[in-house]
């Protein structure tokens, strides 16, 4: 067991350092380039330079003269420098005032038709000779067709190299937002001389309110509201925990964890998109805290519902053998977790690839999977037992959670598929304003999960509801102690029992206690199977 979690921890520093490296830094509206390749596409070169959903301009009666561009929506492009090789060059003549053109081109996604020759066959992006005497387009540039409602749009800024300079600074320019909708900005030159043109500096990308993306101002309204819910939860369990804290189990301060990493993570969330919604930039501490409580959350949540399966507390003192099992797949799902989200939310916005991410996605869809399955499995095996023992109190909670689960598993598997249909009928993130309900289902569908067992597991004044008491101490020793208290209230003597009454519960305690050895020499045996 050792040696394993000593090679889980080198893969997971090992997934740290790939991940690290990936995130060049930790800005999402503020895009940066630092000497980025263009890349060859048709007859040109391009370079995407960000994707955002931006809100259109308020009012300009918010400006002033001090903030020109308050409740201003806008893309800034600051000190942007496009550097050809030393080679293109010398093969300019020094003579020319224009020896090279790179066009940055924004557009909103519904004209992304009217970028190069999309009416024709042809897939040409750049005017050439041909197409000049057709489209009546200049050679060397990129074809744009002018939308007639938005003239501005696509819209096309120039920089020219001049003379034999390897170095072409674009002018500091802001260009404002009017119209709402999801914003491409692509750098693009048509020249071959051009070949290996890389580009630095950045683009400031601002809604009206702020600097937080289009697609994520719905969820710092959401996390600020979970954040509360969750406090109210916590203050619900509170008032039972210190009510009957006499009667609490060691699975109540599990569920006590859970709700307060509950509430801590949607804070820290809550804070860090107000954090980039007032900077433009991820402070990276927040984001680590955010991220690292996001992972450890999942992973004891998913923990908590296995122990509560496998009847934890309930129809078993201890895990035995299982303990290890579910130390290590727990450690496994926290790596793999951590991993993920890191890449999800730390870097620019669209900094990262599809590809990348599905080597990420896929472990943990398998370590959910496996848990599930681990967790009916043990749920079955957990209802047979108290259905053999006849613990009518205990197998009615296990039923109502097992149906309670299936429920969440159900809505689940229906989310998947709803969100397998959104990402692929909306490729181009046109329905931008509404993707934010695809995560904050999940984090919804988890508070909802948690309140259904803080219902079921709630403190009470008769903890052998739930409490493990040698399975065999259920309704009968119930009615036994309250028949007792109630003799000895109304007698106020010692009741002494003749000797027939003494040999039967002698029987029945010599009965419980084999039931209870044969119990735990079971449970030994089903430890060793698992």
């Amino acid at each position: 067991m050792k040696h394993g979690t000593s090679e889980l921890w080198i893969i997971f520093l090992i997934l740290l350092f790939y991940t690290f490296n990936l995130i060049s830094n930790v800005s999402a509206s503020i895009h940066e380039y630092k000497n980025e390749q263009f890349i060859p596409k048709s007859n040109a070169f391009f370079f995407h330079g960000g994707t955002e959903g931006l809100y259109a301009s308020k009012s300009s009666s918010n400006a002033s003269p001090d903030k020109p561009l308050e409740g201003k929506s806008f893309i800034r492009f600051e000190d942007i420098v496009f550097l050809r090789t030393k080679k293109s060059a010398d093969a300019t003549n020094e003579m020319q005032s224009r020896t090279g053109l790179v066009e940055t081109i924004i557009l909103e996604v519904r004209d992304r038709e009217k970028i190069g020759d999309a009416f024709a066959k042809s897939n040409a992006l750049c005017c050439t000779p041909k197409l000049a005497q057709e489209k009546f387009c200049t050679v060397g540039e990129v074809m744009i067709q002018h939308n007639q409602d938005n003239p501005l749009s696509p819209l096309r800024i120039q920089t020219f190299f001049e003379g034999k300079n390897q170095d072409a600074n674009m002018l500091p320019t802001t260009v404002e937002i009017n119209i709402t909708g999801m914003y491409y900005l692509y750098f693009m030159f048509c020249d071959p001389a051009l070949k290996g043109t890389i580009i630095r500096g950045r683009t400031v990308w601002k809604n009206p309110d702020g600097y937080l993306p289009g697609r994520m101002v719905p969820l710092m309204t959401f996390y600020g509201l979970a954040s509360l819910a969750y406090l109210v939860l916590g203050l619900f369990w509170f008032l039972k925990f210190v009510q009957f804290w006499k009667d609490v189990i060691q699975l109540h301060y599990q569920i006590t964890a859970v709700i307060a990493l509950g509430m801590s993570e949607m804070a820290l969330w809550y804070f860090e998109y107000a954090n980039l919604n007032a900077t433009g930039s991820r402070p990276m501490v927040i984001t680590i805290w955010a991220v690292t409580m996001t992972a450890v959350k999942k992973t004891l949540s998913r923990a908590l519902l296995l122990v509560v399966s496998m009847g934890y507390g309930v129809v078993r003192p201890t895990l035995g053998g299982l303990t290890s099992k579910v130390y290590l797949i727990c450690l496994m799902y926290f790596i793999a977790t951590e991993a993920l989200e890191l890449v999800e939310h730390l870097g620019s916005i669209n900094d990262f690839s599809r590809k990348t991410k599905i080597y990420l996605v896929l472990p943990v869809v398998f370590l959910d999977a496996s848990v599930i399955l681990w967790i009916f499995s043990s749920l079955s095996k957990t209802l047979e037992k108290l259905q053999m023992r006849k613990s009518m109190a205990k197998l009615d909670l296990y039923r109502k959670f097992t149906n309670s689960l299936a429920i969440f598993v159900l809505l689940s598997i229906a989310w998947v598929g709803y969100e397998l249909y959104f990402n692929a009928s909306d490729p181009l993130s046109e329905l931008w304003r509404i993707s934010w309900i695809i995560p904050a289902f999940w984090s919804l569908l988890a508070f909802s999960l948690l309140v259904v067992i803080c219902i079921l597991w709630a403190p009470s004044s008769n903890p052998t509801r739930y409490a493990y008491a040698g399975e065999t101490e259920d309704d009968y020793d119930e009615e036994a102690i309250s028949l007792t208290t109630g003799v000895r209230v109304m007698t106020g003597v010692r009741v002494i029992s003749d000797s027939g009454t003494t040999l039967e519960r002698k029987e029945k305690k010599g009965s419980a206690l084999t039931e209870l050895v044969s119990d735990q020499r079971e449970d030994a045996e089903e430890d060793k199977r698992e």
